[in-house]
């Protein structure tokens, strides 16, 4: 879960004509809602409006998009009371440095500095403590998710493995660049209401808002707070149903220079993705491999029973040697690193279901008998994670599960009220 999101600073100037008379007429001073008697103000949503629209580089809506924004606004503010509520049950606070150091990341990230930053909410009419509250409630429930779940999060070597395989499978493939928009449906009652979402975001996209834009603020996915940006990928490695449409986006991106998808319904809602690059698969297996020969000299009718047998006690790289020592004319050879695409496809297919340490048993090549050991086994290529990366990305992917479940639960257990 990031702290803060990434706004887009250059936009806040085009907020003034937005809310003039007519807008703001529209919009009756009081309470909007009600989050365990705790209250949202109008005040409050307005500034969370004026926020949305700045960070989305929208410059011009219509009434039908600003009750969007506002339905989006009162939705974002329900989820940071009850956040915030949560972590005064728990006893948590946020430190000060806390808050500011991640306004000094938002700064940075956009090139900036924090007075700059709080200089333009103010000449946008936003209270600067619209975006300290969203800050807040993100730092407060980061704290409270990594309490709570934290150390019931285990990562096996299994999964990480399993993961590496994924990688595997999909190295020869293409890549795509992919951007990801998410929108939960969290009961069948709020089906009409994410269809009407949906809708307005892709009138967005369609007047050219930029799509990491509208992710930093409508998408419901973990990546929302890059931008939707899930970097280059296989489609294998997408949700079946996304994975299917890439084929036909990329005509469209071969043409334009990008592609975006009609909303496809996966599991738990519907996911909008943008696909901005296409190349192909510069990730390989790459292996680190010995072998043991017994050319065709000194094969006997023994020989395949024999290196069967000594192979079969899964001998590791470094023992190979005396293992050969006990069979007539072996010849141990290491093969060094070696990419999956450079072996023989013979040699690849027996390696394949393996992992480090195994070896493939008895092998019939023109050069005699033959058997190889897998010393080391790894996914390279530009842009491949390590397994501490991997592992942190896995954990991160379980805590953020955890976390949407969590909230819809206090959803779900608390009194919420939202006035017209």
């Amino acid at each position: 879960m990031s702290r803060t999101r990434n706004f887009v600073l250059a936009s806040f100037a085009a907020l003034a004509s937005l809310f003039g008379t007519g807008a703001s007429a529209q919009i009756t001073e009081g309470v909007a809602a009600l989050v365990n008697d705790e209250p949202i103000t109008t005040v409050d949503v307005r500034n969370r409006m004026r926020l949305i629209i700045a960070s989305t580089g929208l410059s011009t809506l219509d009434q039908e998009a600003m009750i969007r924004v506002q339905d989006q606004a009162i939705r974002g503010l329900i989820d940071e009371h009850l956040q915030l509520q949560a972590a005064r049950e728990f006893e948590v606070q946020v430190a000060e440095e806390e808050i500011m150091q991640s306004f000094l990341d938002l700064a940075q990230r956009n090139n900036s500095t924090i007075d700059a930053v709080i200089a333009e909410l103010e000449r946008s009419g936003v209270d600067v403590q619209t975006l300290r509250h969203q800050i807040e409630s993100e730092i407060a429930w980061q704290i409270l998710v990594n309490g709570r779940y934290g150390s019931r999060v285990r990562v096996s070597n299994q999964q990480i493995e399993l993961a590496l395989e994924r990688l595997a499978a999909s190295a020869s493939q293409p890549q795509f660049r992919i951007f990801e928009m998410f929108f939960e449906i969290r009961s069948a009652a709020e089906e009409e209401e994410v269809t009407q979402r949906i809708i307005a975001v892709m009138n967005q996209l369609q007047q050219g808002i930029g799509f990491p834009q509208l992710a930093q603020q409508f998408s419901d996915a973990p990546s929302a707070s890059t931008g939707g940006d899930i970097g280059w990928i296989a489609a294998s490695q997408l949700q079946p149903e996304v994975a299917q449409i890439v084929p036909q986006l990329v005509p469209v991106f071969q043409q334009q220079g990008g592609a975006l998808s009609n909303p496809v319904r996966v599991p738990g809602g519907y996911m909008i993705i943008a696909l901005v690059g296409a190349r192909d698969g510069t990730t390989t297996l790459q292996y680190d491999l010995v072998q043991l020969t017994v050319p065709n000299s000194a094969v006997t009718d023994s020989t395949r029973d024999e290196v069967g047998q000594a192979m079969s006690a899964n001998p590791t790289c470094d023992s190979l040697d005396a293992i050969a020592a006990e069979i007539g004319g072996a010849i141990v050879t290491p093969l060094g690193s070696i990419g999956a695409d450079a072996l023989l496809p013979q040699i690849r297919d027996a390696l394949a279901p393996l992992n480090e340490g195994e070896n493939t048993g008895v092998i019939d090549s023109a050069a005699g008998v033959q058997s190889i050991v897998i010393c080391s086994r790894e996914i390279a290529g530009p842009g491949v994670p390590s397994r501490s990366d991997l592992e942190s990305q896995l954990r991160g992917q379980q805590l953020s599960l955890l976390s949407r479940r969590w909230l819809r639960d206090l959803r779900r257990d608390s009194t919420i009220e939202i006035r017209n």
